[in-house]
């Protein structure tokens, strides 16, 4: 069946603009540089997912006329991938039971510290968020047990390096999101096989200790061959016209808002 992704930010934790600067990007009128923190839409089958719910969740929602949510995937615990998730106390109320919030154990608890109000039963109320985290299965803290099924369609959790830590990376029918990671271990290699769309982290022009780079993420496509990828996560050394000039055709940058199709089973 046919999903539509949109990129509801693509920006990094600082977001772009960021803060106090005044670089050519930051102070750019192209509105493709003004990126909020990252997080995707996935729709299909009347239904609509969400990957991670950053602090701009909010104002993503209204531009994007979001009105229901169905399940949200995290891919780790950091603060400009979870700080929305109380903005989902309205949709909440409108799914029968509770909306479920997948997640890794190590993001589990730490969304259920940050929001203690809503997962303790003494502090809960009336309006308290009506959420439940699943925690995704792993074996031997390398490769997840199984795929999440959610209204049809099956999510494979992608495990990746962030540095020192591991995130998790999704796939999903022909398309891959993959945030937040500076490697790719091997294990990962198998479930990136023929993707249509790739969605790869290119935080800057020059090397991170936590993140892939430009040229680092155009070696990834280079060696999983999608027929397209689109690159998220970026800062202010990223100006749009000027890296997409660079890249070859399949290979381009996402904006805050833009949408793709493709296939999900």
């Amino acid at each position: 069946m046919q999903a539509t992704l949109t990129f509801l930010g693509t920006g990094t934790s600082m977001g772009v603009p960021t803060l106090g600067c005044t670089c050519a990007v930051c102070t750019s009128s192209d509105p493709r540089n003004r990126r909020t923190r990252p997080s995707v839409r996935i729709a299909y089958n009347d239904r609509t997912l969400l990957i991670d719910t950053g602090p701009d969740f909010h104002a993503q929602a209204i531009r994007e006329g979001i009105r229901r949510v169905d399940a949200v995937l995290y891919t780790h615990g950091h603060a400009d991938h979870i700080l929305g998730m109380d903005d989902l106390r309205p949709l909440s109320f409108l799914v029968e039971g509770n909306l479920p919030l997948y997640a890794d154990d190590q993001t589990a608890e730490g969304i259920e510290r940050i929001f203690n109000y809503t997962f303790l039963p003494e502090r809960r109320h009336s309006t308290s968020a009506r959420v439940e985290i699943r925690r995704l299965k792993n074996k031997q803290d390398s490769v997840f047990k199984e795929d999440i099924d959610l209204f049809g369609a099956h999510f494979r959790p992608i495990p990746l390096i962030h540095g020192r830590e591991r995130t998790t990376g999704y796939r999903f029918g022909s398309a891959a999101y993959l945030t937040d990671m500076s490697d790719i271990p091997s294990e990962s290699i198998p479930f990136l096989q023929n993707l249509d769309i790739l969605i790869l982290d290119a935080l800057r022009l020059t090397p991170h200790f936590s993140h892939s780079h430009l040229e680092k993420s155009i070696g990834f496509v280079n060696l999983l061959k999608p027929k397209r990828a689109f690159f998220t996560h970026m800062g202010h050394d990223l100006d749009h016209d000027a890296t997409e000039a660079i890249l070859p055709p399949h290979i381009r940058l996402a904006y805050d808002g833009l949408q793709l199709t493709f296939e999900i089973a």
